[in-house]
């Protein structure tokens, strides 16, 4: 039996956005789903635009997220074995160079669309004579090389997108190595995922046509075809998200207090049949997972929608996916969740009920009278009205006057929580203290 294997292959140019950590995510997931492994490769071959801040910052958005993996490796270490099938690849006449240079082939490109034509390369670089070559070399140019495709229909069954049939003929040869050597992500990536035995490929549907010529690739090196998912591309209110576009990405989310399965659960039903709502682990969501829900246009990506997705999925938390760091027993959780934005603001309430606050006395009178009037435990939810409208009544104060010299008794904020809620998790010993002026 084939043991099912995906990847996420990140290039290290740019800070991980919400585009690629949509990718990862579904990857992970489906892997999860079926039993099989998920390998992180990084895709380095640009060497003046990968850095290594991108990466290591790339690594930690995936272990935040929980998107582990257990097999890694790393493009810019495999160049022998990228030349190797060149080599092989150029003897059985798949591989051949070409000349032009980059303006005579953005003439060439105008020229044809002008007239109404695909802009297909014409293989003229494969009718060069030797002469012709060495005249060409003499110049100073040097060659880029092509991958050529066969004629004929390539098709795949595709887990979104259903048949996908693209005839080879109306496709360019694809570049592969640059003038200058390098190599491009076509032909790399294909040896990686022969060679690593990758088993599902799923990315943007911007690759649609790069997976019609790497289906004939992966032929050529004799590799079994992977089975693909392409995924419509997110697009947020200035158009498609991309690291050129400095979209929002993980860091920033999580600077602001969005939770990661918050993210994953968002991301992994956005543009679905199903309803986006919170998942707790990230197992539970990898078996609802299926693609065949997955919609055909592009999503709209609204990180303001996805804050206030977030403030609902921390309403709904349960106190097991909190009380590692929540810092509260579990009924100070669930008193005090439906009233955050994010996890950390749970400290502003545990400083409140739980430190030492110096209060704020500005009508001693009042606080005074308010303190004897505490009813004795115990408290809940409706100690505060009752207890507070006793006050009006013997005090004769009502609202700015009456609430707010309690709240900086008793808080000694101008605003914060809510002191139906605040008052029971506080206890009566607290509140008389504070209201008395006394540090509690």
């Amino acid at each position: 039996m084939t043991e099912i294997k995906v990847r996420f292959a990140p290039s290290p140019t740019g800070y991980m956005h919400i585009g690629n950590t949509r990718t990862a995510l579904f990857n992970w997931l489906l892997a999860k789903k079926l039993g099989g492994k998920f390998m992180l490769r990084i895709d380095d071959t640009d060497k003046l635009r990968s850095k290594e801040e991108y990466e290591l910052s790339l690594r930690e958005s995936l272990k935040w997220l929980g998107l582990v993996w257990e097999e890694e490796a790393r493009q810019s270490a495999r160049f022998d074995r990228y030349n190797e099938v060149v080599e092989k690849l150029k003897a059985q006449e798949r591989i051949y160079a070409c000349y032009e240079t980059a303006e005579e082939l953005e003439f060439m490109r105008k020229r044809l669309m002008n007239k109404g034509l695909p802009p297909i390369y014409d293989r003229k670089s494969l009718a060069l004579t030797k002469e012709e070559i060495a005249a060409y070399e003499a110049e100073g140019r040097k060659p880029h090389y092509r991958f050529k495709l066969l004629d004929g229909e390539i098709k795949w069954n595709d887990m979104v997108r259903g048949e996908v049939k693209y005839e080879a003929h109306n496709l360019s040869d694809p570049i592969i190595i640059r003038e200058d050597g390098s190599f491009l992500y076509h032909l790399p990536s294909v040896i990686d995922d022969v060679d690593f035995g990758i088993t599902h490929i799923v990315r943007g549907e911007d690759h649609v046509t790069n997976t019609a010529s790497q289906v004939q690739m992966f032929e050529a090196l004799g590799g079994k075809v992977p089975s693909f998912a392409h995924l419509p591309l997110l697009t947020g209110k200035e158009g498609k998200l991309s690291k050129r576009l400095g979209s929002l990405g993980v860091r920033e989310l999580r600077e602001e207090g969005v939770e990661a399965m918050a993210i994953s659960s968002f991301l992994a039903k956005l543009g679905t049949s199903e309803a986006i709502e919170p998942f707790y682990d990230l197992n539970t969501l990898a078996a609802s997972l299926d693609f065949a829900k997955i919609g055909r246009s592009q999503p709209k990506f609204d990180v303001d929608e996805l804050k206030i997705f977030n403030a609902k999925f921390i309403h709904a938390a349960p106190y097991a996916y909190v009380k590692e760091r929540a810092g509260v027993d579990e009924a100070f959780w669930n008193a005090v969740k439906g009233n955050l934005e994010t996890v950390d603001d749970i400290n502003a309430w545990k400083g409140i009920c739980h430190q030492k606050v110096k209060p704020v006395i500005e009508d001693e009178a009042l606080t005074s009278a308010a303190a004897e009037l505490l009813p004795p435990e115990p408290w809940n939810e409706e100690t505060w009205s009752a207890w507070v409208n006793e006050v009006k009544a013997q005090t004769g104060k009502k609202g700015r006057d009456l609430f707010h010299p309690i709240r900086k008794a008793l808080t000694a904020q101008e605003n914060g929580p809510e002191l139906k809620i605040l008052l029971p998790l506080m206890g009566r010993e607290k509140a008389y203290n504070r209201l008395k002026g006394i540090e509690a």
